[in-house]
């Protein structure tokens, strides 16, 4: 863990003896972190809690963050909700994370949550509250891995696991106060809430009943000055027309692919500010980070052997070794998250081209057109560079003779001179379907496209991908 030697969390935040000013802002309410090492959001029954096994579920970003800053270190054991979590799936978290515990801000009735022996109601508000200090120990956090459809799947991390890419407080100096479009209580949010805290700065947590023009006012207004998300959701900030209202020194995007497109748009509203793209997962970790403004992985990085982290290709798949993987998977026993080398299989396709590796899709995602095989981003990439595409989804629809084909959906910019008409709606189709066909191989061209008012975003900020 960076700085120090810190157990947990709260030890950390103790130790480095952070500014009363530092704080967390939700839309409607925030906290001031020197308050809360003083005081409870949990009633005061935080002890209550000691070597257990907690679940959390929150309504909101800044319960959730305040709550876990008080449990880490008291529970033997972490699970954070994410805010899509279906209280369905509570029975079979509680009995395979063995929890005992339960932490909300809701009562949860006919859940299977009252069953636990602790259950705590949680706020937002810090109470004064007598202080126990009691000896730390090392929780296990317990996250739930993006796109689980079903029964949840979980990965246990450390906290020096989650901490291990955090280097200080930044590098750019000054009073930093960090944002993300993510949740807090998926693994990019939780990076950032604890880049802030470890670093000694704040942060501003985005609200699901925000717009995106509301939130980034809310997020100028408190300067902020480090900002992240996935490029869906700098698409979307985009198309927003608000991307004005901050005034960022740095902007990062990771999650998706950023291709050059989306680096090059972000470069020319914020001139200023450092544009980096990055690789991370819940299984794998924070892998690196590109600052050059340019899409793809420079080959150095595969050959680096100083950052602690290792990266390879191997049949066509990223591959990642570092102490900031997760260590194992929760409850599903001979479920190997790791290889016998210690390399995560991150699922994403790589081509080298030109000195630098370029991602191309998921391996989960192909599309099989009459047995060929097509990535739906590398025709994304090629659609987005269009002057009028703000962003697109490339998918497949079934066809009797291929078994499947490509379509693809697209959202527009504004019209330059405000209008939009089917005749020249024709025409930019016909453009971009020029622009794959000159690109692309005959399999991988679009049979339609559909110029679409927006597309879907997951709760992890990434387009949502459906088959037609």
């Amino acid at each position: 863990m960076p700085q120090n030697d810190a157990v947990s969390l709260r030890d950390a935040l103790n130790s480095e003896q952070r500014q009363a000013r530092s704080g967390i802002w939700g839309a409607g309410a925030h906290a001031f972190v020197g308050d809360l090492i003083a005081g409870s959001t949990l009633e005061g029954r935080v002890e209550e809690l000691r070597g257990r096994s907690v679940l959390l579920l929150t309504s909101d970003q800044l319960t959730a963050a305040l709550a876990l800053i008080q449990i880490d270190g008291i529970a033997q054991r972490l699970v954070l909700c994410p805010p899509d979590f279906n209280v369905a799936h509570i029975p079979h978290v509680m009995a395979t994370a063995a929890v005992d515990a339960v932490v909300s801000d809701r009562l949860l009735r006919d859940t299977g949550a009252q069953s636990a022996p602790v259950f705590i109601k949680c706020s937002s508000n810090v109470a004064s509250v007598p202080q126990v200090r009691g000896e730390q120990i090392a929780t296990e956090w317990v996250l739930f891995t993006s796109g689980t459809s079903g029964a949840p799947k979980m990965v246990s991390h450390s906290l020096a696991s989650l901490a291990g890419a955090i280097q200080g407080g930044g590098s750019l100096g000054g009073a930093i106060v960090w944002s993300t479009f993510y949740d807090i209580r998926r693994y990019g949010g939780l990076q950032i809430l604890l880049r802030a805290l470890l670093g000694g700065g704040s942060l501003v947590v985005s609200d699901g009943t925000e717009s995106t023009a509301d939130f980034l006012a809310r997020a100028g207004c408190l300067a902020v000055t480090h900002i992240t998300g996935t490029p869906s959701h700098w698409r979307r900030v985009l198309m927003s027309g608000a991307g004005d209202r901050i005034a960022p020194q740095y902007v990062r995007l990771s999650g998706e692919i950023a291709d050059q497109t989306i680096l090059d748009s972000l470069r020319a509203l914020y001139p200023h500010a450092k544009i980096a793209h990055a690789f991370a997962s819940t299984e794998a970790g924070v892998g690196f980070e590109v600052e050059d403004g340019l899409a793809g992985i420079p080959l150095g990085y595969f050959e680096s052997k100083g950052s602690g982290v290792q990266l390879k290709v191997e049949d066509g798949s990223l591959r990642i070794r570092s102490a900031r993987t997760a260590l194992n998977y929760v409850g599903a026993a001979g479920t190997a998250l790791v290889d016998d080398e210690g390399y995560v299989d991150t699922g994403d396709i790589m081509q080298l081209r030109g000195g630098r590796y370029y991602f191309i899709g998921r391996r989960g995602g192909i599309i099989n057109v009459g047995g060929l095989k097509v990535h739906p981003e590398e025709v994304e990439a090629i659609i987005n560079r269009h002057a009028r595409v703000q962003m697109s989804l490339v998918k497949s629809r079934r066809n009797p003779v291929t078994g499947a084909v490509v379509i693809a959906e697209i959202v527009l910019k504004p019209a330059p001179d405000a209008r939009d008409s089917s005749l020249e709606h024709d025409a930019l189709k016909d453009e971009i379907l020029k622009a794959c066909q000159a690109a692309l191989a005959a399999h991988k061209v679009p049979v339609a496209i559909r110029i679409v008012p927006s597309l879907d975003v997951t709760p992890s900020g990434k387009v949502a991908r459906a088959d037609a």
